[in-house]
């Protein structure tokens, strides 16, 4: 797995050589109170207008090196950590898709999201922050001691007994601090989720008349994640005022002890008015520091959280398998869970190519649960998937895909051309495209919005759900698949022109193997081979005449469905 340090190490030489600018800054800054200290006790008294000017001269060149070092070796900071967190960012969305379904399950789409967004924003503000203020605030903080003692090492001793207790509190509230926006940037998983939710189901929201509660259930969580960083914030805040006051009473020792110093012959103003200025530097230090410290904390929480992902291990990994049998799709005793209760008992059919296959039965009862493991989103808890007589977890995952069209039960569309939709970044020919959209019932409405140069809005909007439907079928069946899955695809479709689709399916589409999900018997009774689901075990399989003798289930479907037909036609008359 990369760590943070293997993405910095492509820019060590540029990180050094900013490093270097930024302490050759520093230093020229840390010479200015040594030179003002001279030209008041030395030069001054002499008054020699040549020797003020040239000292003077020294001061603004020592002001101009500080100025250019600091800004050269930001913007080179600032150009290191936008490339790191860009190539972090790219690794992390890379990863996000390598991720088996199950670890996306736990790890949680929302919670991938705010990864990928705020928790890369704080790593990159980390990485900025330790170049910019990491070389600048310990030299500012080291240096302007160090020199406290070349001006009155009685007085410096006095400011220096003020850094244990400054440890201390740096300490102590970095160790507080990174539990706590952990916690935070869990609760911002919590908010993403709850936006992701109501801006799926914003239309129903609104039908329902639920945007008052939806607004105080977001309200709430909201409210969880300002609590989280208010807490987080005040503690980590709290840094900089404590640092502050414990600096600004070993000042006023100083000043107290100072006086007395001058007024004994001991030391000269010039030293005093030195030292008032280192210390002046080394509280900035001091205040940086206190920033670095929150930033690292926020940082390194996030950078864990980003780690955590990459670290995880890619679970789905070829393994080694023959060619076995000549059915194309043979579910081998299969079980499966996706946490405790089984969603698959025992599954054991096979299907041969260019057959079709039905699959039936209520909700929940494993149907789209057999495609996952097909496309192999899932491996199976026991018993074996074969594609093409081939076990599904012998191919490498671009070979096994690439012989299915799916159409998914939610599916999406981006706010672009149909011909883009359609295509979907694969490179189909445009034959090929006009083709799948005939084959799909689709042609009719698409040179109605205009051909395949017609737009559509994010989501699908401007089109109707049969519309969208056939546009879905139509982008499965454009790469000319080998097997074709239709998970509930067809029910926004009138039955004239589910009818008309799959007579075009069988009729065109001889080779293909066509799998076919759906609630209502009428678009999988013609199939070759129906398979009927009963809370995850296999009630039946067959034919619709084989299973209209056999099998309960399916004849309470048929019946139920029957009855509600008959009970419609009646209403309507």
């Amino acid at each position: 797995m990369k760590t943070l340090l293997s993405y910095l190490s492509p820019y060590r030489g540029r990180m050094a050589l900013g490093f270097l600018i930024k302490a050759a800054g520093t230093l020229a800054e840390l010479l200015l109170p040594l030179i003002m200290a001279h030209m008041l006790d030395n030069v001054a008294p002499t008054r020699d207008v040549l020797a003020l000017s040239l000292w003077g001269a020294g001061m603004l060149a020592c002001a101009a090196v500080g100025l250019a070092g600091n800004v050269i070796a930001n913007r080179m900071a600032s150009k290191v950590a936008r490339d790191t967190t860009e190539r972090l960012r790219a690794d992390l969305f890379a990863g996000t898709l390598r991720l088996s379904a199950r670890q996306t399950d736990e790890t949680t789409v929302p919670s991938l999201v705010s990864r990928l967004s705020s928790d890369t924003y704080n790593v990159h503000n980390m990485i900025g922050m330790m170049q910019r203020l990491g070389v600048r605030a310990p030299i500012l903080l080291v240096g302007g001691v160090a020199l406290t003692f070349t001006v009155d090492y009685l007085l410096a001793l006095v400011l220096l007994a003020a850094v244990p207790v400054l440890a201390v509190i740096v300490i102590l509230v970095t160790k507080k601090g990174t539990a706590l926006y952990d916690a935070l940037q869990r609760s911002v998983d919590g908010m993403v989720r709850k936006v992701r939710d109501d801006h799926t189901g914003i239309r129903v929201i609104k039908a329902l008349s639920r945007t008052e509660y939806e607004s105080a259930s977001f309200a709430a969580v909201n409210e969880d994640v300002a609590h989280n960083e208010m807490k987080a914030g005040m503690t980590t805040g709290i840094t900089g005022p404590l640092m502050n006051a414990v600096l600004n009473l070993g000042m006023a020792a100083v000043i107290f002890f100072g006086a007395y110093r001058v007024a004994a012959g001991h030391a000269m103003a010039g030293d005093i008015i030195a030292f008032t200025s280192y210390f002046t530097l080394i509280l900035n230090a001091v205040i940086s520091v206190s920033r670095i410290f929150v930033m690292y904390t926020k940082g390194g929480a996030s950078a864990k959280r980003i780690a955590a992902v990459l670290a995880l291990p890619e679970e789905l990994l070829p393994v080694t398998g023959e060619r076995e049998e000549e059915s194309v799709l043979h579910f081998d005793h299969v079980t499966f869970s996706y946490r405790d209760a089984p969603a698959l008992r025992d599954i054991d059919f096979t299907l041969k190519r260019g057959e079709s296959l039905g699959i039936v039965g209520a909700t929940g009862s494993g149907k789209s649960t057999i495609v996952a493991l097909l496309l192999r989103f899932y491996d199976a808890d026991s018993g074996r998937v074969l594609v093409d007589g081939k076990d599904v977890r012998a191919y490498p995952r671009d070979e096994l895909r690439k012989k299915f069209g799916v159409v998914f039960q939610n599916d999406f569309f981006m706010a672009a051309s149909i011909r883009e939709n359609i295509d979907f970044e694969r490179g189909v020919p445009q034959e090929a495209l006009a083709r799948a959209a005939v084959y799909a019932q689709a042609d009719a409405f698409i040179s109605e919005h205009g051909g395949m140069d017609g737009s559509l809005t994010a989501r699908g909007a401007n089109f109707s759900g049969g519309q969208k439907q056939r546009l879905l079928i139509a982008r499965a069946l454009a790469a000319s698949p080998d097997i074709l899955i239709l998970d509930d695809s067809s029910s926004a479709l009138d039955y004239a022109t589910d009818a008309r689709l799959r007579k075009t399916l069988l009729e065109q589409l001889p080779r293909t193997t066509v799998v076919m999900i759906a609630q209502r018997l009428s678009s999988v009774r013609f199939a070759d081979k129906i398979l009927v689901l009963d809370k995850g075990r296999a009630a039946g399989f067959g034919t619709d005449e084989e299973l209209m003798k056999t099998c309960d289930v399916y004849q309470k479907i048929h019946a139920s469905q029957h009855a509600d037909k008959a009970g419609g036609e009646h209403d309507a008359t």
